[in-house]
């Protein structure tokens, strides 16, 4: 396993008892979500527009980045990743102590195929490392904690269910599945409520939001399905847990996609607001204090460049979030085939994966909008999915 250079200091930094320590040019940062967790797709890459599978491949990484003052990378070791499903992949304990990684697609020669892996990662040990691989469902994908860090979800997009997941201290057993009733549904990320109460999963392969309820580790479909727009993918839940944002990501056809707002405490839950973001919203997330959305969409820059609909760069569009409205903030251009995004815990810093550049891309928001600081952060693989502990 090979790791970037930890120095002490940086190693420091991935203890969740180290969250109040600063350096003299960073400003005071404590508590939870100062650490993200990026995982990187090594053997995907996208040709003109076609995504191919690299053979020999690089090997997949899962980097770890410090949001305190100017973000950096504290360390990147190998462990298996994918750019299939949507940007959730990854899910930091709430006490920050390990993350859990899936890899639903696996690269046999050229191509890929279906796997069932998820890593659990001691983001405690110096330097980091896998110290469990569990296995799921097919096709795994997004991954969330509960609140409470004693449950996780994992969404199966190739059997159409969802693994519930139980957590004693940092280790994990898969429990059993919930059905949703259509093994091609394409379940692609499931977000858990604040109170642990309730999940939300997305199913872009017939275009619904699927409610489960939680009662302890009893996780129930509660037929309960929700219609926005055309295949929803990425969904985060905002703040104290009053909506729920998701990504329609469309067909791919150049038509401009859109994001659906969920009251998530009406009863029963119901899409109160649908608005369009441009081409394939990838990446919809919300942040911490629930003040803002990010929403990163490929606006064509994953297309043919002879394509009418391409463009050469990507954007991110940043909303305010106005009682249960989303009101746009500002946007700024990213790179190609950019994948996830997550905010620093006090929302004032902003990190997006750029896939096809192998880096970070690090924004600034504030009062008056979305601001590219210019700085990148590279890694060894394309950036496909990133989180941080709430």
């Amino acid at each position: 396993m090979r790791t970037t250079t930890m120095a002490a200091a940086a190693a420091c930094a991935l203890l969740a008892a180290c969250a109040g320590t600063t350096s003299s040019t960073a400003p005071a940062a404590t508590g939870r979500g100062w650490i993200a967790v990026s995982a990187n797709d090594g053997k995907s890459v996208l040709d003109n527009g076609v995504s191919k599978v690299l053979n020999p491949a690089p090997p997949d990484t899962v980097a770890v980045i410090d949001l305190r003052g100017t973000p950096k990378l504290l360390a990147e070791i190998e462990a298996p990743a994918i750019v299939v499903g949507p940007p959730f992949a990854v899910a930091v304990a709430p006490d920050e102590s390990f993350a859990l990684v899936t890899s639903g697609k696996r690269a046999v020669n050229d191509a890929l195929m279906s796997d069932n892996v998820m890593s659990v990662i001691d983001l405690q040990a110096s330097p980091p490392k896998v110290i469990q691989t569990v296995y799921v469902g097919a096709g795994a994908a997004g991954v969330s904690i509960a609140p409470q860090g004693t449950l996780a979800l994992v969404a199966n997009r190739d059997e159409g269910t969802v693994s519930v997941l139980r957590i004693k201290g940092k280790a994990v057993e898969h429990l059993g599945k919930v059905a949703l009733g259509n093994e091609k549904a394409g379940p692609s990320h499931v977000a858990i409520t604040p109170d642990g109460g309730t999940a939300f999963v997305t199913r872009d392969n017939d275009n619904r939001v699927s409610v489960l309820a939680i009662r302890g580790e009893e996780v129930t479909y509660t037929k309960r399905d929700l219609f926005g727009g055309s295949r929803p993918y990425p969904i985060d839940i905002c703040g104290a847990g009053d909506i729920a944002v998701v990504g329609n990501v469309g067909n791919g056809t150049g038509d401009e996609d859109t994001v659906s707002v969920i009251d998530v405490n009406a009863d029963p839950p119901r899409i109160i607001d649908t608005i369009t973001v441009g081409q394939t919203p990838e990446g919809a997330v919300c942040s911490p204090d629930g003040r803002y959305v990010a929403v990163t969409a490929m606006s064509g820059s994953n297309k043919p460049n002879t394509s009418p609909f391409y463009r050469a760069k990507g954007r991110v569009v940043v909303f305010r979030v106005e009682g249960r409205k989303l009101v746009k903030h500002g946007e700024a251009d990213v790179g190609n085939w950019s994948q996830g995004a997550v905010f620093s815990p006090d929302s004032r810093t902003l990190l997006v994966q750029n896939m096809v550049q192998k880096d970070i891309q690090v924004f600034a928001v504030d009062g008056s909008g979305v601001r590219d600081t210019g700085q990148r952060i590279a890694l060894k693989a394309g950036p496909a999915s990133i989180r941080a502990a709430r």
